[in-house]
Parts: structure tokens; C-alpha cells; sequence
């Protein structure tokens, strides 16, 4: 093999590395993001239980700054769009309902945020599933 071979094939070696490992930091990023908003939504639901209007907006305006990090922006199909912004929109209503300390009205709110939560995993899981090839039952994939 030529020395201009196997130049050519380290550098193609190294952008394929590089290229993976940014997208398992992605990947990382945004599992951290979501448990992140996973500590910040039990926070704000533990505030609504007890009835502590600071906890309550404080961790509504979290989850509202994560919404808007580059990771969530960065998927920019136009169903996650409307998750994503009912997600804030609920957010933000809970921050309007907690500074008037309407108890009832973050309820409401906490649920619709949920919801947009539910919505939103249920419609990633369906993407996901529709990318993963059928496979006929009793046909097995592994090699013999």
C-alpha cells in the first residue's frame, strides 16, 4: 500500500471518528437536557403540592431555558415545532399563574405541559418505529 494510500484512509478514518463522536455528544447532550426538564417538571409539581409560588415559577422559568437551548432548536420538523411550543406556552402560563399565585391556574397549566411531554415522546417513539425495518414473523435477522 502507498504512503498517499494510507494517509487517505487515516484522514477518512479520523473525519468518520470525529463525525461519530459529535453525534454520541449530541446524543449525550440532549439525554442530560432531558433529565434536566425530568428534575425540573417533579420540582414544579412538588411546588404545586405545596403550594410554594416561588419554587413553582422558579422551576417553570427552568424548564422554559431549556426549551430554548440549541439542542431543541435544532430539530426544526414542523410537528416537533408545535410540541416544542406548546411546551413553552405552558411553561409560560405557569409563570403568569404562579406570580398571581392562581393555584388552580398552574394546575391547568402543569397538566397542558405535561401533556405536550406525552405527546411529544409518543410522537418520537413513532418516528423512531417507523424507521426500523418490519421484519416478518419467524424470520430471524441473526447470522447462522
Amino acid at each position: 500500500m502507498t504512503r498517499t494510500r494510507k494517509i487517505l484512509i487515516a484522514t477518512i478514518t479520523l473525519i468518520l471518528c470525529a463525525a461519530w463522536a459529535q453525534e454520541i455528544y449530541a446524543q449525550v447532550r440532549l439525554q442530560q437536557l432531558m433529565i434536566n426538564k425530568l428534575t425540573n417538571a417533579q420540582k414544579l409539581l412538588e411546588g404545586i403540592a405545596l403550594g410554594k409560588f416561588d419554587k413553582i415559577e422558579k422551576h417553570a422559568d427552568e424548564l422554559i431555558q431549556i426549551s430554548k437551548t440549541a439542542e431543541w432548536l435544532a430539530n426544526k420538523k414542523p410537528r416537533y415545532e408545535q410540541f416544542a411550543n406548546e411546551f413553552a406556552r405552558a411553561a409560560e402560563t405557569i409563570v403568569t399563574k404562579a406570580k398571581a399565585k392562581n393555584l388552580d391556574g398552574v394546575t391547568l397549566a402543569y397538566f397542558d405541559l405535561t401533556m405536550s411531554c406525552v405527546r411529544c415522546h409518543q410522537y418520537v417513539r413513532e418516528v423512531r418505529d417507523a424507521r426500523v425495518p418490519s421484519v416478518p414473523d419467524g424470520i430471524s435477522l441473526a447470522r447462522k
